[in-house]
């Protein structure tokens, strides 16, 4: 019983529910490793009296962090404060977004009061108006509103007990995408152009962007995640096990739109490395070469030494120093782990001693002997932001409502930057994945450390605010992997299969605020992919706050009430609505049972082949029906590019906000991204776009392909009819 009530008071899950009718307890011997990942020790039924007795003697006047929402009811530790408390809300710099220029915010004070007529206050206090019943959803008369921001807030009580904690003042909601808009979901990796270095770069994106705004009405682009990977031989090639989610990779550049590069004086080595990286680009379109990530590093790699070497202008100089300036103390850190991976390996549990801590001595020195290879570094990623930023101009100037949708992975490797720079904030021992379920009975560990909660909320969610800051800059929205991890994740310990995990809670009201904050600060929207086992409350709690979903058609059944498919009008309005996402097989496959048939070649069936068939084409058949009996389908059977175009026709039909396209379904591939569940066994992040045949075709096959724009005109917004000089419209 201690051990349970010890858990709870820390937000580790003694018990987790699969399903609504189904209870499992979790093993003690998890539940005492989280705790200890926490910095708390429950080895013993003595510790835990300990512990237990120590965190319930603890009272504190507020918690590290509090959230206020505009115009809604102050938080319980704010509008519980006892009658004549001081509370004085100290405003973030005014160097941050949101504050004029030069014009530090002054301190906002007030005191806290109950109904009753006014008294004395302190000299140089305001005297606080006599206190109104408040209307139903608002806050206190006492109670002055701050601006949106991170501010910091102090409170003195009458018996002179003292608290200050963040205060993280958010605006109610998110701003939302225009209604009605499609777009695409690509993978940048395997959106090859005949100019591509061996893979897909952010010349490539803005290219698309430029095309799909203009010639097909499209509204935004969505990638995979572009955070820095783990450098090594060969890399990880998933983007959503990085070395860092703050910083891009470089790797995505498009060199030869550095406008350093038309100076380079060696131009032989630039042409010989010109003429590998078509030869790179030539093995994987036409001689069934994978994406090779190190191979493409390299010849760029190689390049940027020699772009590095050409002087800055006095202007060029100037916008590199502003961005050192602004990334500040997070980007050093950064460059300086680059830096030091360079020499001593990519997994910092294994550098020298003196190197494992960001601020040692030894690092310190480190940092002056490597200060070339850091400022090159910091100049890779000043510009590869730079050249996000171009892509987002160039989809805003192709009229484009949302522009490039950015993807925020749940985690980051636990041998890479962010886990090295940030130490105090990770759960070392930990890693995130997901508990048993009809899906996977063994549960699942996807190899990420996950943060600790209560770091976090120590710090002001400071390093989160940095992360969504970085990643905002230059986005038109922003897709945030496993949303459900704001609320809660599922720790599995070190050593332990993920049957033997367990739940970790996460301050939500906090997560969302500083979400809702700096995407409002940014002006862009949020879709949260809520695919799989979503606790209760969380969906309703999200769309409060303006957070788009993720509804893929295969799934969209009414569970309760017998399996079938939805019809259009029953799928939920605040959504991005896709056929298939990176993870699932392509529309092309789904309909003709391929992805069953990749599956039982790999293994990976748990029923006959004959079984699954069946199944999926049962599943399969009962969507045409609808398809037919929507008249969405007017070809009829055994036309399958016909079909693709009616799902899309379909999911035209519901009320979703956004339509998401994936790219590869536009060419009739048939081949997933990703298959979860293998690693060697099939080439996922390394496959480029290709045609029903597997053929690889470039970004301009793409947008030249008559299938492209055969389905491109289902989700067309029909044009109102204009009638001619002369003529009355009916």
């Amino acid at each position: 019983m201690g051990l349970s009530r010890l858990a709870a008071l820390h937000g580790v899950a003694t018990s987790y529910s699969p399903s609504p009718d189904v209870t499992v307890s979790v093993p003690d011997d998890t539940v005492i490793a989280v705790l200890a990942a926490l910095g708390v020790d429950a080895g013993t039924p003595a510790d835990v009296r300990k512990c237990l007795a120590a965190a319930e003697s603890r009272s504190r006047l507020l918690p590290p962090t509090v959230v206020v929402w505009a115009g809604e009811p102050l938080p319980p530790a704010l509008a519980g404060l006892p009658p004549g408390s001081t509370v004085t809300v100290e405003p973030e710099p005014s160097d941050l977004p949101g504050h004029p220029a030069g014009r530090p915010p002054a301190p906002l004070s007030m005191r806290a009061r109950a109904a009753a007529p006014a008294e004395p206050v302190a000299s140089g206090e305001p005297a606080p108006a006599p206190e109104a019943a408040p209307a139903p959803g608002a806050a206190p008369a006492w109670w002055i509103p701050p601006p949106h921001g991170v501010h910091r807030i102090h409170v003195r009580t009458p018996d002179n007990r003292r608290a200050t904690a963040t205060l993280v003042a958010a605006p109610p909601r998110l701003p939302q995408p225009p209604e009605g808009t499609h777009g695409f979901l690509v993978q940048l990796y395997s959106l090859l152009s005949a100019r591509s270095w061996g893979m897909g770069d952010l010349g490539d994106l803005a290219d698309l962007a430029a095309w799909a705004g203009r010639s097909v009405g499209s509204g935004f682009v969505q990638v995979n995640p572009l955070h820095a990977a783990v450098p090594g031989k060969p890399t990880d090639p998933s983007p959503y096990r990085p070395s860092s989610r703050r910083f891009p990779d470089p790797v995505h550049l498009h060199v030869e739109s550095i406008p350093e590069y038309g100076h380079v004086r060696d131009r032989a080595a630039l042409d010989d490395l010109r003429q590998d990286a078509a030869a790179l680009s030539e093995a994987v379109l036409n001689k069934g070469a994978l994406i090779d990530r190190d191979a493409v590093w390299e010849l760029k790699r190689q390049a940027l030494e020699l772009v590095a070497q050409v002087p800055l202008t006095p202007g060029r100089r100037a916008d590199y120093c502003d961005f050192l300036a602004e990334q500040g103390q997070a980007l050093e850190d950064h460059a300086l782990w680059c830096a030091l991976a360079e020499v001593h390996g990519p997994d910092w549990h294994t550098w020298p001693q003196a190197l494992r801590a960001p601020r040692s001595p030894g690092t310190a020195r480190a940092r002056s002997e490597l200060l070339d290879r850091v400022d090159f570094h910091c100049r890779l990623a000043w510009l590869t932001a730079g050249q996000l930023a171009a892509a987002q101009r160039a989809a805003e100037d192709a009229g484009m409502g949302v522009g490039i949708v950015h993807d925020l992975a749940v985690g980051v490797h636990p041998a890479g930057a962010d886990t090295w720079s940030q130490q105090e904030a990770f759960a070392h021992g930990m890693s995130v994945g997901a508990p048993p379920d009809a899906f996977n009975a063994r549960g699942q560990d996807w190899g990420l450390p996950p943060w600790r909660p209560d770091v976090l909320a120590a710090t002001g969610y400071a390093a989160y605010r940095g992360l969504l800051r970085g990643l905002l800059a230059h986005a038109g929205a922003l897709r945030i992997d496993h949303v459900m991890g704001l609320f809660r994740l599922w720790w599995v310990p070190e050593g332990r299969p993920p049957t033997h995990g367990t739940y970790v809670a996460y301050d939500a009201e906090a997560m969302l605020a500083v979400l809702v904050l700096e995407a409002h600060r940014a002006g862009t929207s949020v879709v949260g992919e809520d695919l799989g086992t979503v606790a209760p409350g969380v969906r309703e709690a999200l769309a409060r706050r303006g957070v788009l979903g993720t509804s893929v058609l295969w799934f969209e059944r009414d569970w309760e009430g017998g399996g079938r498919p939805l019809a259009p009008e029953e799928w939920r309005r605040d959504c991005l609505a896709t056929a298939t996402t990176h993870d699932l097989p392509s529309t092309a496959a789904r309909l003709t049972g391929d992805h069953v048939t990749l599956r039982h070649r790999l293994g990976l069936l748990t029923r006959s082949l004959e079984e699954e068939l069946t199944a999926d084409l049962t599943d399969t058949a009962e969507w045409l029906a609808l398809l037919a009996r929507l008249r969405m389908l007017p070809e009829g059977d055994g036309d399958e590019e016909a079909a693709v175009r009616a799902v899309h026709r379909f999911l035209r039909r519901t009320p979703a906000r956004m339509t998401g396209v994936w790219l590869p379904d536009t060419v009739g591939d048939r081949r997933p991204q990703n298959l979860p569940g293998t690693w060697d066994q099939y080439p996922n992040w390394r496959l480029p776009i290709a045609d029903p045949e597997g053929h690889p075709v470039t970004l301009e096959e793409i947008t030249a392909s008559p299938r492209l724009h055969g389905l491109m005109e289902v989700l067309r917004p029909r044009k109102p009819h204009t009638a001619p000089p002369g003529e009355r419209r009916p």
